[in-house]
């Protein structure tokens, strides 16, 4: 942002000199202001009674001439008159008070340079007895400018992804010697940048300048923070395992700040893993009580966002030693909704030589249980149960051991008498 610039602010008692009935009352004798801002010269007078007051005249001299002259003028409220400003004063000075019958002479000098510093004196024009008249007060006020230090102001508000954002530049504004209120003759320079915010725009740079008359200018730079709000919770891991595998189970989401990520089971309050950005719930050694559905909470801000996943484990019963002529009976079981495909296969060939391995033996939703009547040592052997839920495949396989009968044969040995 760049733009030309004046400003307002600071005061103290005031001091009256009096001379024949003419009294000049100044806030301030010494004035410090700087290059670039403004400075407000606040002073009142009174007059002796016979003489009517119409004009105010400001002169900047030499401080070792007594009176400043007509070439020293800096400002002069009578338009009509010949004598003018300074060149260098020109369109920079104004009267706080435009009604000279209230006896306030105050003034602003706006766009201060280093060489306005010097001597200032003012005169009242006006009428005594009829007759034009004027008086010229012996009391000065000096000014000092200085470098500018004042500082840019800049105001930022919360800035959300695919939110328009205004940032909002504001110049330096405060008037040395300032007492009055000023709204009239300064006003805060503002600029504004709208804008719709982006994650691009995170952590970059922008730079308010601010350039004033007489080529004294200031900055100010900051860094932007665009918070990117999630758009959606992503989940990912091996929700079907086996007993005693590793349960893996990770939630992400991508949001500036980072979201604190809290991982819950449902139907309990115990908080079982948290971080920021992302999450990864592990636990090993997995068994059919880890089956459930579990919950990944997203908070970010104020808002808080949640989807759960279900883990479920692939469990066979049965009794896997059985004899020979009795029945097999083993039962495959996953928990899971929707209910998981399960299907029994046996990796022996003596079961069905002509179809070879891999034989499917039996298939249902949820549980299937596999059985076997009669069972022989053929039927001997790895089973595996191959579940299907949803896009993810997982196998259990179990040994089945047909023990034989033994039959023991006496023989008994008769001889003949």
């Amino acid at each position: 942002f760049i733009f030309p610039f004046a400003l307002t602010g600071a005061s103290a008692l005031a001091q009256q000199h009096c001379d024949r009935g003419y009294c000049l009352n100044l806030t301030e004798r010494e004035l410090t202001a700087q290059a670039g801002l403004c400075v407000v010269i606040p002073c009142s007078f009174t007059t002796a009674d016979e003489f009517t007051p119409k004009h105010v005249v400001w002169y900047k001299c030499e401080a070792s001439k007594k009176f400043c002259t007509d070439a020293d003028i800096i400002f002069h409220s009578n338009k009509n008159t010949d004598t003018k400003a300074q060149p260098a004063f020109e369109g920079r000075v104004s009267r706080l008070e435009p009604d000279v019958s209230q006896k306030n002479c105050s003034i602003i000098i706006n766009d201060l340079k280093k060489s306005d510093s010097g001597s200032y004196q003012l005169r009242v024009t006006g009428e005594l007895n009829g007759q034009q008249n004027g008086f010229t007060f012996i009391q000065r006020v000096t000014v000092s400018v200085k470098g500018l230090n004042q500082k840019t102001r800049v105001k930022i508000p919360t800035l959300t992804e695919g939110q328009q954002a205004t940032l909002t530049c504001t110049a330096p504004g405060l008037c040395s010697g300032s007492t009055e209120n000023l709204t009239a003759f300064t006003q805060r320079h503002i600029s504004t940048l709208t804008f719709k915010s982006s994650a691009e725009q995170h952590n970059t740079t922008v730079t308010c300048k601010i350039r004033f008359t007489g080529g004294k200018s200031t900055q100010k730079t900051f860094t932007l923070n665009v918070n990117r709000e999630f758009f959606e919770i992503t989940l990912f891991g091996v929700t079907t395992v086996e007993e005693g595998d590793v349960l893996n189970l990770t939630c992400s989401v991508e949001s500036l700040p980072p979201s604190m990520i809290e991982w819950s089971k449902l139907d309990s309050d115990t908080n079982l893993h948290n971080d920021t950005g992302s999450a990864t719930l592990v636990i090993p050694n997995a068994t059919a009580e880890h089956s459930g559905q579990y919950i990944c909470a997203a908070t970010y801000m104020n808002n808080t966002l949640k989807k759960d996943i279900s883990v479920t484990e692939v469990k066979i019963s049965g009794v896997t030693r059985v004899k020979e002529h009795e029945s097999l009976n083993l039962t495959c079981s996953v928990e899971s909704f929707p209910p998981a495909f399960i299907v029994w296969k046996s990796l022996t060939t003596n079961i069905n030589p002509d179809n070879g391995t891999n034989t499917d033996l039996y298939n249902d939703t949820g549980s299937a249980t596999l059985v076997i009547q009669n069972v022989a040592a053929e039927h001997s052997g790895q089973y595996v149960c191959e579940a299907k839920h949803l896009d993810t495949f997982l196998t259990v396989n179990v040994n089945v051991t047909v023990t034989l009968l033994k039959v023991s044969l006496q023989l008994l040995l008769c001889g003949k008498n």
